[in-house]
Parts: C-alpha cells; sequence; structure tokens
C-alpha cells in the first residue's frame, strides 16, 4: 500500500526501504543503536515494514510483527530527525493503524520516552509489564 501527503509518502513495499538508511536510524536510537546490519535485515524480511520518504529519499521508518488477526507489535518506529516535530510520526502511525493487515488487531508496543504520544492513540500502560513501560492500544469498537 502506499499513502501520500504532500511531498511525502508512506509505503509498505519491502522493496522500497533504503537498508543502509534504516540502518542509520536505527543505529541512532537508545533501542537499536548496537543492532547488527544482518540483524536489521532478517527483521524486516520478518515484518510489515513502512517507509516515509520524500524527494525520493527515506526519512522514516517503522515496522509492526502480527498475525494480522489478533495480535500486532509496534517496533522501532523512528523518524529522521530534522522532519521530527511536523506531524509526519503522527500521520505515520494513523497509516500503520489502518493498515488492512493491522487494523483489526490488538496491538502493542514497548518504549522508554513516547509515552504522551502513544497514548493520543489509544495505547495504555501495561501494569504487568512496568519494567518494559509497555503499552496496549485500547480496543475500539
Amino acid at each position: 500500500m502506499e499513502w501520500t501527503k504532500d511531498q511525502f509518502t508512506i509505503s509498505d513495499e519491502r522493496s522500497r526501504l533504503d537498508l543502509d538508511m534504516v540502518c542509520r536510524l536505527l543505529w541512532e536510537t537508545y533501542w537499536a543503536a548496537d543492532r547488527p546490519r544482518e540483524t536489521i535485515e532478517k527483521s524486516i524480511e520478518h515484518s510489515v515494514s513502512f517507509g516515509l520518504y520524500t524527494d525520493g529519499r527515506q526519512i522514516g521508518y517503522a515496522r509492526v510483527i502480527t498475525d494480522t488477526v489478533v495480535f500486532s507489535w509496534l517496533l522501532d518506529f523512528v523518524i529522521d530527525v530534522p522532519y521530527r516535530g511536523h506531524g509526519l510520526g503522527q500521520w505515520l502511525l494513523d497509516c500503520i493503524l489502518n493498515h488492512p493487515d493491522i487494523r483489526e488487531t490488538n496491538m502493542s508496543l514497548a518504549t522508554k520516552d513516547a509515552h504522551t504520544f502513544y497514548e493520543k492513540y489509544g495505547f495504555k500502560p501495561n501494569e504487568t509489564m512496568k519494567r518494559m513501560s509497555t503499552f496496549k492500544k485500547a480496543v475500539t469498537s
């Protein structure tokens, strides 16, 4: 699938991902700074991955592990620093949550620092997993 907004595009087409950029984005995070390139590549193969693009280059990435029916886990959600604060992360998450392979599933994620961002989307703290600061998407009708 592909979504377009102004000069930006989001795509779930795995072949469109720029692996070098995905690695750079992840290596700049606290959660994946030491993740080997081979591990990143293999994780992409086993996930629904989303690239955010502008002017022919990738500026964001996220992936979801899902069974497409019951459960999904959101991981590696990252926007390149110069593009943060412009609503692109919100748009990316909107697209992910409405993706046909994901929208009907119960979604979880783990974050240390983005609680406010995810709470706006109905994610709630999971008290049984406090250490991980896990959030669980609220079930919507």
